[in-house]
């Protein structure tokens, strides 16, 4: 009760104590940290990584434009340092909330010269408003001949089994998560059961037609799902990986990796930090408790 308070009072909350609390979810403003945590974290247990240039909801073509040469500078930061990752764009960071022509310029840009490295792009979902648009820019760019581009489903959404049978024609690199935009009972589920069951539904629809799956969620009971499913069946490890964010269970990621599986950690970085931040806060009040220490309780 007094942590889901303290998250109701996060607008009032002033952005350098989120900052100080919510960093160890962001390996740090520059691209230069990004590629450090990258290296640290396949050192450090064998974890891949895919990064994520922070910013979101771009509501001009000149940010966009900005946005577009910084995840250029991410595939070439992945080139040089021959980095075991990925790169993870927000359509909206790159013009989709302003044109989607304008958007899919942009986004093949990019694609483009990631496969001439062959780096792998994912498109990340965003809220509902998005989400047909975000899955036909990915079935144009399909259409285009670009392959080493995936999407995310998010399993609250009612319409997520019918978009990964619409889908299933691409053989798509899935990334099934459960979702954390706010979205209203008409088009999500509410319930912590109802998505778990989703979860598990979407997970076996997705093995089952043979695609590849990121099996993005640090719920207890949906890894162990996963996990007794990858067993029963004996899925090959290059058909699966787990994911987990940055700064999340980070025990739980040791567990997983020591079990044998592949595990991928998003990396995001860069000065747009307070959304991403808030929402992880928000999915997770037990953080709220560290916001009213240094608030209250400053060393």
């Amino acid at each position: 009760m007094f942590n889901q308070i303290i998250v109701k009072m996060m607008p009032l909350v002033p952005k350098g104590i989120i900052h100080q609390v919510a960093k160890k979810y962001i390996a740090g403003d520059e691209l230069s940290d990004a590629v450090r945590v990258s290296k640290e974290l396949l050192s450090n247990g064998g974890a891949m990584t895919t990064v994520d240039v922070l910013g979101e909801f771009v509501t001009t073509k000149e940010r966009a434009l900005h946005e577009k040469e910084e995840s250029s500078r991410v595939l070439d930061a992945i080139k040089e340092n021959n980095l075991n990752t990925y790169l993870s764009v927000k359509p909206t960071s790159l013009g989709l909330g302003i044109d989607e022509n304008f958007a899919f310029d942009n986004i093949s840009f990019i694609i483009k010269k990631a496969a001439e490295s062959n780096i792998f792009v994912r498109l990340d979902m965003e809220n509902s408003p998005y989400t047909t648009k975000t899955l036909n820019l990915y079935k144009r760019l399909r259409a285009e001949g670009l392959n080493n581009v995936g999407v995310v489903i998010q399993a609250y959404l009612f319409r997520s089994e019918n978009d990964i049978k619409d889908l299933l024609p691409y053989n798509p690199s899935i990334r099934l998560c459960k979702g954390i935009y706010r979205e209203s009972p008409e088009i999500a589920y509410q319930a912590k059961e109802d998505v778990r069951n989703n979860y598990k539904k979407l997970l076996r629809l997705i093995i089952d037609n043979g695609l590849y799956i990121g099996i993005a969620t640090h719920d207890d009971p949906l890894i162990n799902d996963a996990r007794e499913y990858i067993d029963k069946i004996k899925l090959k490890k290059e058909d699966y990986e787990f994911q987990m964010l940055l700064g999340v269970r980070d025990e739980k990621r040791k567990e997983i990796l020591s079990q044998g599986h592949r595990l991928r950690v998003y990396v995001p970085f860069g000065k747009d930090w307070y959304g991403y931040s808030t929402r992880r806060l928000k999915e997770n009040p037990k953080m709220a408790g560290m916001i009213f220490k240094a608030i209250f309780f400053k060393n």
